[in-house]
């Protein structure tokens, strides 16, 4: 059954009993929001990722913990956490959910207490503020009508080249984070994925004093840093996958030319450059005509 919660907000008024969202600045302390103040300053217990970041933001605008609690809360302890937070929320008090950086919920904490809240029928308000996401995509000079959000790439090499090559094909824009320290072997699987050529943006420290974005193609970006060691969190924009000019017959003709020569991966390889399909899909029909040669 669909539960609707209804909220009154008036100015001035006590924060009403609820699970607040709430979003925090990703560099510029100052890109925090009057309501997120309101709502840090009123609300009768908080909850963060790294209770050392959330006391340096308070102190920063100048607010007080006073008597109310601030609570740890990350995936590793929620098991615990999340009882206690919801026992609060069941008694009425407002609970602030803070991220460390960014909107919670966002390759951050928060998917049990929000779905323990949702389950209990108490109000789940979000305070919406700063996002790495939606300023990489504004500052990439990519398509953002539509795209992906994948979060961050797996930490393992093979895990991570699956992971790129199952987005290869995907139409829309591509926004995902990566660390400094694996940003260059990223950026390479990237490339075995989505062709040098595919259009990208590396965003870096962004609202920051270092703020940078660098534009180009894969291979350009790559280039770039093969000099310099990557410094600062990344948000990397991918331009989607273009449209074949080329009609599904004519890729499987390509391919099954080249395969009378080739073997599978490298008449895949052949396709995708000279016709401009992507990679995993001329390895995928490859495949296919393979398993039909075997079976005639």
């Amino acid at each position: 059954m669909v539960k609707i919660v209804e909220r009154y907000f008036s100015e001035g008024s006590a924060i009403p009993p609820g699970l607040y969202l709430v979003s925090t600045p990703i560099g510029n302390a100052r890109d925090i929001t009057l309501r997120a103040l309101d709502t840090l300053a009123g609300a009768d217990a908080l909850a963060a990722e790294d209770t050392r970041n959330a006391r340096k933001l308070l102190g920063l605008h100048g607010l007080r913990l006073g008597g109310r609690l601030l609570y740890s809360y990350s995936d590793h302890n929620a098991e615990v956490r999340v009882p206690q937070l919801i026992a609060l929320l069941r008694e009425g008090k407002s609970v602030a959910l803070l991220s460390d950086a960014g909107t919670p919920m966002i390759s951050d904490p928060g998917l049990r207490l929000v779905r323990a809240s949702v389950s209990e029928g108490i109000p789940v308000i979000p305070v919406p503020g700063a996002s790495a996401l939606l300023s990489a995509l504004c500052l990439s000079a990519l398509p953002t009508d539509r795209f992906i959000f994948a979060g961050f790439a797996p930490s393992a090499s093979g895990a991570r080249k699956n992971f790129y090559s199952g987005l290869a094909d995907a139409r829309e824009t591509i926004v995902i984070f990566e660390s400094p320290k694996r940003l260059r072997a990223s950026i390479e699987d990237m490339i075995q994925s989505f062709g040098g050529e595919r259009q990208a943006a590396a965003c870096r420290e962004i609202t920051k004093k270092f703020e940078e974005a660098r534009r180009g193609t894969l291979a350009e970006i790559a280039a770039s840093f093969s000099a310099t060691e990557p410094r600062g969190e990344f948000t990397i924009v991918i331009g989607g996958a273009a449209e074949s000019k080329f009609s599904d017959r004519e890729i499987r003709e390509c391919i099954a030319a080249a395969m009378e020569e080739m073997s599978v991966r490298d008449a895949a390889a052949f396709a995708s450059s000279s016709i401009g399909v992507s990679k995993s899909v001329a390895y995928r029909i490859a495949l296919e005509l393979k398993r039909e040669q075997s079976r005639n």
